[in-house]
């Protein structure tokens, strides 16, 4: 099948104002849930989500990562600050996160600021991680140039025999984002590509809805 004839038909169900809570957070936590299904295949991840940025002069780079927890109304994800993204979060902390989830039609848009969270927050989060991933925390300089993926291993073999029966300490380049969202889009697929999509917008304190033409 060529490129121009792949194409599926929207049809599961269909997305009202009047279906939608008032409150976007308790929504998008509400389809995070039915997303949830005991049957989907291993290899799908709910909670991945593209976060894209952009520097001060207007690059943007996008990439998938991990939401790992929503705290007083914040999304929250942990990452190298010195990669590429955390040096575009320093200079332009406007981002945007996008769920997609295909099983169910569904694709949730959600834009907002970022900043760093707590150090508690980070160093309790480190230490629940697989000893594996906190390793490669420590090796990884993310984003920067290296000669070849042995070099790493090579790295990584070292400070797991230095840290061997140890307690792994949380680097301080490594750390959590909190995304405070002031958009929400929840869009679901209809046939004809006639797509619902409900958005919230931030006034104040309150939030304004709107459907959007597809």
């Amino acid at each position: 099948m060529s490129i121009h004839e792949m194409r599926k038909c929207y049809s599961m169900s269909g997305l009202a104002k009047c279906d939608v809570d008032s409150d976007p957070m308790v929504q998008f936590q509400c389809w995070f849930e039915e997303a949830q299904q005991p049957d989907l295949p291993d290899w799908m991840e709910i909670n991945a989500m593209t976060l894209a940025t952009a520097d001060a002069e207007g690059k943007v780079t996008s990439r998938v990562v991990l939401l790992k927890g929503i705290k007083e109304g914040r999304l929250c994800f942990y990452t190298n600050y010195e990669s590429e993204k955390g040096q575009q979060m320093a200079e332009n902390p406007q981002v945007s996160l996008c769920f997609l989830w295909g099983h169910l039609q569904r694709q949730v848009r959600i834009e907002g600021t970022v900043m760093k969270s707590d150090r508690s927050k980070s160093i309790e989060y480190f230490q629940s991680r697989p000893r594996e991933s906190q390793l490669g925390a420590h090796v990884s300089r993310q984003s920067s140039v290296i000669d070849s993926s042995r070099a790493l291993q090579e790295q990584f073999s070292a400070l797991e025999l230095k840290y061997d029966q140890q307690e792994i300490p949380c680097p301080d380049h490594w750390g959590g984002y909190e995304v405070q969202p002031t958009r929400f889009e929840f869009w679901q697929g209809r046939p004809g590509r006639l797509h619902d999509r409900i958005c919230y917008r931030q006034a104040g304190e309150q939030w304004q809805l709107s459907r959007l033409s597809p």
